[in-house]
């Protein structure tokens, strides 16, 4: 049985590759939406496997095109969405199933054989009635046989047992945590024997509580999603390699290279804890931003882009001592995914009643609406942690920032101060 397997993600495209290979399919790759229609049309596949986020033509625009031209051939989606919206639009596009990330082996060949086996049952196929479903504040009207629907609810089904299993593990750790802190609380309150200084305390405690509940599902998140994700891709390429060791040891090797890949990013993702775990626990400070762009351009490898550090002498920001680490990830997130960038720029613009640092390249840029979803945590192309984590550090004492460049001409990071967390030398005021 030949499979068309539609992945943007080379190493997740190579892993369920590899799943699929082991149990006896003939496996072809498409890297976007337009290279498989193209492939549908010339492979003739039996069943074609798509991600949802991908850039140009997503995964449901896919599936829709697939079934106006070939309305038989079945489609499952690979997605890390859980929003039941999402399988709505997957089910008007024409899905016939869903898949999760990280792919299970055993779910990835079971959901194949039941679509399969479905398509073959009498009267499969057979048009079905048009349903509205309003849902949300939206209506989606969905074109679904029997089989379709309840290989739908039964992939969706097998999520939700294992999110749920994952939310009582972190509402056991919560419980735990929040009986330790309230423990800590009850211990000050009874030492301080001055009632302002001990209510003082208190405040500070259920801030401290409230943070901490929030940082502990955070961790709970990327160990759950990101560290399982990425060693499962890790172990993919180790079996790989094991695999082709005696029989092919240029690709065997070109898998370890990917695995070694793989433990940086994992090492990556666990670096991310300990930074998050940092921010607000220093004092923020007066810093030299100048200064700030030079080492942060100091700590990656430009290669023939330069970098045109504009910021005047001796103006200072006052924020937390983790903000090199927001220098550093713009300037690391121009050369990853600006693709054609040869120029990064640092400059400051004043205005109103507040202060602008901007940094901009002269890449492909954000997509328009992708500006706000790059600084939520877990989106892109690598994690998007290093967005996010700006965010977070910036905030601590008030300053927000945004992407306001063209897309096809390049990004623009915008850092808007307030006006009492930027400063100047006296011969640069006014």
């Amino acid at each position: 049985m030949n499979v068309l397997v539609v992945e943007d993600s080379r190493t997740q495209a190579e892993f369920i590759r590899q799943i699929l290979e082991t149990a006896g399919y003939n496996v072809i790759l498409a890297g976007n939406g337009a290279e498989a229609i193209k492939q549908v049309e010339t492979a003739r596949p039996d069943i074609v496997l798509t991600d949802i986020l991908m850039p140009g033509i997503d995964g449901y625009e896919l599936c829709r095109r697939i079934k106006q031209q070939n309305p038989d051939l079945p489609v499952i989606m690979v997605t890390v969405l859980f929003d039941p919206a999402d399988v709505l639009k997957g089910l008007a596009a024409g899905a016939d199933s869903f898949i999760v990330k990280p792919p299970n082996p055993e779910h990835v060949c079971s959901q194949i054989e039941a679509v399969m086996r479905g398509r073959e049952m009498v009267g499969a196929t057979e048009d079905a009635e048009e349903l509205e479903i309003p849902f949300n504040g939206s209506t989606y009207t969905i074109k679904a046989g029997k089989l379709q629907i309840v290989n739908t609810l039964l992939s969706t089904y097998t999520i939700a047992v294992a999110k749920n299993a994952e939310l009582h593990k972190v509402q056991s750790q919560l419980r735990s945590l929040n009986s330790q802190l309230r423990r800590a609380l009850d211990e000050i309150s009874l030492s301080n024997e001055n009632l302002a200084e001990e209510n003082l305390t208190r405040r500070r405690a259920e801030k401290a509580l409230a943070e901490a509940s929030r940082k502990l599902q955070l961790m709970a998140s990327i160990t759950r999603h990101d560290l399982l994700n990425q060693l499962s891709v890790l172990w993919g390429h180790l079996d790989l390699a094991l695999a082709l060791h005696d029989t092919d040891q240029v690709n065997a090797w070109r898998h370890v290279e990917n695995a070694v890949e793989m433990v940086k990013r994992i090492n990556n993702t666990l670096q991310f804890t300990a930074d998050y775990q940092g921010i607000g626990t220093s004092s923020p400070a007066w810093q030299e931003i100048r200064s700030l762009v030079e080492a942060a351009a100091g700590c990656v490898s430009l290669g023939t882009v330069s970098l045109e550090n504009n910021i005047p002498p001796g103006v200072e920001v006052f924020a937390d001592p983790l903000i090199e680490r927001v220098f550093t990830n713009l300037i690391d997130n121009a050369l990853r995914h600006g693709e054609r960038v040869t120029r990064i720029s640092f400059g400051l613009k004043r205005g109103g009643d507040s202060c602008v640092i901007f940094c901009e390249d002269d890449g492909v840029g954000v997509p328009v609406d992708e500006k706000e979803k790059i600084f939520s945590y877990a989106y892109g192309k690598n994690t998007g942690l290093g967005l996010f984590l700006a965010r977070e550090i910036l905030s601590i004492t008030g300053i927000t920032i945004r992407e306001t460049g063209n897309p096809g001409e390049g990004a623009r990071f915008e850092m808007i101060c307030p006006p009492d967390m930027i400063r100047a030398p006296v011969s640069q005021t006014g």
